[in-house]
């Protein structure tokens, strides 16, 4: 493994490639750290301790801690990646967008561009309700904003966009010009700036006597399973044998070899999780903005973190937005159509139809183990932090994004090696592709 690192900085593209990509990582956390004018840092930090599971929480660990700080990067990259979703959406029920993600490259770029007028209008927007959001806030009678009014709120929309936007750039200039995506990388990074604060928390606890060693030892040991768990199940595919006709063109002749179509377990990433945590947040972000409301109250309580109602609803939304987003993001009629006109077809099944009913019968059957692997690593954590305390930063979302991320990353790195004639991370086989 050390030579395995060692021969990374040799080869002087991948170096420069990987210096890169740190350089503008290190852009973005100084970015996290600059404060927006008009804002009082000490009253809205006391909030968000309050809110740390609420919808408010979440968004703070996409963003990388820079909600909760009110800094310029607050937003984060999440309206780049809500247009995107949208993009998504959009591509499967308005024939225009159809017809662009069918037109390759030309395509692809205006559907770019697209995505990013939705991400200045989608940031503007939130900029403002943010501002907005930000003046409301009430610690004790100290106010989070203590000059409120349209100047301010202005400058907020206009700092927030603007910041957003530059993301947008950074992430883009790691995925030209870098190593892995930028816009995972951004949301990587973010997440793994707030762990050693995490594991901070843990070592007082023990050392307060709040958890005594052998629990502390025994939940470093599941979590550990757990990242191992995540990576094998992130990993799985399910491979589809395929096999091309013989075909003659002049004095040539294609075809005949054989292939696989590999469907992965889990197709739809992390968007269910996130989803459903949207949902399962919305009772208790409302519950802050009526605080002397019983039935708000009531309905929070209900809704309580770790219980079981909460526990029930919020896997059973995985498991659907994991067939939704799944069936959004794979067509199998598309892919038996194309597999029809090349000349390939799945040995002992009926190219056309028959082919995209067994594709989506396997599809079908895939994703509901994956569904509900990740179902239990989302609802794991609450009940952990409910019995022992355990950081909300060990959550299944950011153990997700953390693992697949870094994967994706060491894919492309160890891609850059065997291609120069290195050996990779694994010397008994290859990290496999996310598909």
């Amino acid at each position: 493994m050390i030579n395995t690192f060692q021969n990374v900085f040799k080869i002087p593209e991948l170096r420069k490639r990987i210096l890169f990509t740190l350089g503008i990582l290190v852009v973005y956390r100084i970015g996290a750290h600059i404060p927006t004018p008009g804002v009082d840092a000490s009253a809205l930090g006391e909030f968000f301790r309050q809110a740390a599971g609420s919808l408010f929480g979440m968004y703070d660990m996409f963003a990388g801690g820079a909600f909760a700080k009110a800094t310029i990067f607050s937003l984060g990259i999440m309206p780049y990646i809500s247009a995107s979703i949208i993009m998504q959406l959009l591509g499967t029920v308005v024939p225009y967008f159809q017809k662009l993600q069918k037109e390759g490259e030309e395509g692809r770029r205006k559907i770019t561009q697209y995505t990013r007028y939705g991400t200045v209008a989608i940031a503007a927007v939130q900029a403002m309700a943010t501002s907005l959001f930000l003046e409301s806030i009430n610690i004790g009678g100290r106010y989070a904003v203590p000059n409120p009014g349209m100047g301010f709120r202005l400058l907020t929309m206009l700092t927030f966009t603007s910041g957003t936007i530059f993301i947008m750039w950074l992430g883009e200039q790691i995925t030209d010009k870098g190593i892995g995506n930028g816009i995972s990388l951004i949301i990587f990074i973010g997440i793994i700036a707030r762990f050693p604060n995490a594991i901070i928390e843990e070592i007082q606890n023990v050392l307060g006597g709040r958890r005594d060693i052998f629990s502390e030892v025994f939940l470093v040991a599941l979590m550990l399973a757990v990242v191992a768990a995540t990576v094998l199940v992130t990993r799985a595919q399910r491979k589809i044998p395929v096999q091309y006709a013989k075909r003659v063109v002049g004095r040539k002749m294609y075809g005949g070899q054989s292939t696989h179509i590999p469907l992965s377990v889990n197709a739809a990433g992390i968007i269910p999780i996130i989803f459903a945590q949207s949902i399962m947040f919305a009772p208790s972000t409302l519950a802050s903005f009526f605080p002397n409301s019983e039935f708000m109250v009531n309905v929070q309580s209900w809704f309580d973190a770790g219980g079981a109602l909460y526990s029930i609803v919020y896997g059973l939304l995985i498991v659907f937005f994991a067939y939704f987003y799944t069936a959004i993001v794979f067509n199998p009629v598309d892919l038996a159509d194309n597999m029809r006109k090349y000349g390939g077809f799945i040995p002992g099944i009926r190219p056309g139809k028959r082919t995209s009913e067994y594709i989506d019968r396997i599809l079908t059957r895939i994703t509901l183990p994956g569904a509900i692997f990740f179902a239990l690593l989302a609802v794991l954590p609450y009940l952990l932090m409910k019995r022992m305390n355990v950081s909300y930063y060990f959550g299944g979302t950011s153990i997700l994004i953390v693992v697949g991320v870094a994967l994706d990353t060491l894919q492309q790195i160890e891609s850059h090696l065997l291609m120069r004639h290195y050996e990779g991370f694994m010397k008994k086989g290859r990290i496999k592709g996310r598909f």
